[in-house]
């Protein structure tokens, strides 16, 4: 899991989302938790700030969720124990409400294929279990896309 949260939040403070249990995302007023099923595989995060709501693509997307979080013009993307990905990202929009769409794919296939390595009976130390579960990184995608409310 990871969360999008204005850079002058703590993400672990009170009042901060549930983590999103089998959900995509969980909100509260400043930051979204999004939700990964599965902890041990490197995901690949993609964030674009629009002007306004981009148009529609045709990328092929298995999950979708949409939310609105205050973002003060900078924004921080907190992975947990594993540290920031992103810190203090300023904003073109500057401070204000934002929108921000989050679209997801291979969150089951990896879960699946993760849980597959245990069940071949494969060493989880070995270098063939290593090499498989590296296999997987970055499968896992998400497209964070934000834009000012109007």
């Amino acid at each position: 899991m990871f969360r999008v949260h204005d850079s002058t939040v703590d993400p672990d403070a009170p009042g901060g989302p549930m983590p999103p249990a089998g959900a995509l995302i969980s909100v509260s007023r400043e930051q979204m938790w999004v939700g990964s099923l599965q902890e041990h595989i490197g995901v690949r995060v993609f964030l674009e700030e629009w002007d306004m709501a981009p148009p529609p693509f045709g990328e092929n997307w298995e999950d979708e969720a949409k939310a609105v979080i205050y973002l003060r013009g900078a924004l921080s993307i907190d992975m947990g124990s594993a540290g920031r990905a992103v810190d203090r990202l300023q904003l073109a929009g500057g401070v204000g409400n934002y929108v921000i769409r989050v679209f997801a794919r291979n969150r089951r296939e990896v879960d699946q294929l993760y849980t597959e390595l245990f069940g071949r009976g494969v060493d989880p130390l070995s270098d063939e279990f290593q090499q498989a579960r590296r296999a997987l990184e970055g499968r896992e995608q998400y497209l964070l896309q934000l834009w000012r409310e109007a």
